[in-house]
């Protein structure tokens, strides 16, 4: 491993379809979104992990949750030293590496990100226990609340912060909401086959995507309301093209987008 790859050098090993847009934001701005980008990954990827078990997800996530409670003038890796120490042949560098990633955005607005990491990983703790049982639109919208909505919301706080751009967070939690919707859907062959399964109770693959349509309707709202010179803006519109391109691209059978078709819309659209 090495420990000398910056934040963006781990940020575009870890998602080339993030890196593209996080880079091009402006000087600090860059640096709290890619914080947030990196700290969610670095849960999302015990969350996710298919060699750990569900109680280990769960104390490990909310051992996390409580270490960032407790923070006040930032974190090191003796800080969760002990929460990874047994699992670190299971754990990448994005995890092994939080403490990093929640210094690295300006210290007058990380204490927002550290709040938002510790929520979201109480509450992926809470679906590792009741291993991602869903079985009702409510609980769908729970659990799409529970992270990807968050997230939304920590966007529109961080935009507001930068250069006050005002949201709506009606629509910020639909942002989320959307994107998360899309991956389900990408990625509901292979969670199945690890025994989890996110569509409601007989929903198939139709009712899923016009939750996401729905979802991506509050999203593209969101987008356009934002301020033409926010860098807001340009940072969002990647990421919902992706997203309505994803949507297409799996009603006509395809399991996702491949690397070039990613590579040629986000260069369309930054182009633009």
């Amino acid at each position: 491993m090495n420990l000398q790859k910056t934040a963006l050098d781990v940020l575009k090993e870890t998602s080339r379809t993030f890196f593209i847009p996080i880079s091009r934001l402006p000087t600090g701005l860059k640096e709290a979104v890619a914080s947030a980008y990196l700290c969610m990954r670095a849960i999302d990827q015990i969350e996710d992990h298919p060699d750990l078990e569900n109680a280990v997800k769960s104390r490990m996530l909310r051992q996390i949750s409580l270490v960032l409670q407790a923070g006040d003038r930032g974190f090191t890796s003796e800080d969760f030293r002990p929460i990874f120490a047994s699992e670190l042949e299971h754990l990448e560098e994005v995890t092994l590496r939080l403490d990093e990633w929640l210094s690295y955005a300006p210290a007058e607005i990380a204490p927002r990100i550290w709040e938002a990491i510790s929520t979201m990983s109480d509450r992926m703790a809470h679906w590792a226990d009741c291993n991602w049982a869903i079985h009702t639109e409510t609980e769908l919208d729970q659990y799409t609340f529970s992270v990807a909505a968050s997230v939304g919301l920590l966007l529109s706080d961080l935009w507001a912060w930068y250069d006050g751009t005002k949201t709506d967070r009606i629509q910020a939690v639909g942002f989320g909401r959307g994107l998360q919707s899309v991956n389900i859907l990408r990625n509901h062959g292979e969670d199945f086959t690890r025994g989890v399964a996110f569509y409601p109770r007989g929903w198939t693959d139709d009712e899923m995507q016009a939750y996401s349509r729905r979802q991506l309707e509050l999203a593209s709202a969101y987008v356009e309301s934002l301020p033409e010179i926010s860098p807001a803006r340009d940072f969002c519109r990647v990421i919902l093209t992706l997203a309505y391109a994803t949507l297409e691209a799996i009603q006509h059978g395809a399991e996702k987008l491949s690397r070039s078709e990613v590579m040629e819309l986000v260069q369309q659209v930054t182009a633009s």
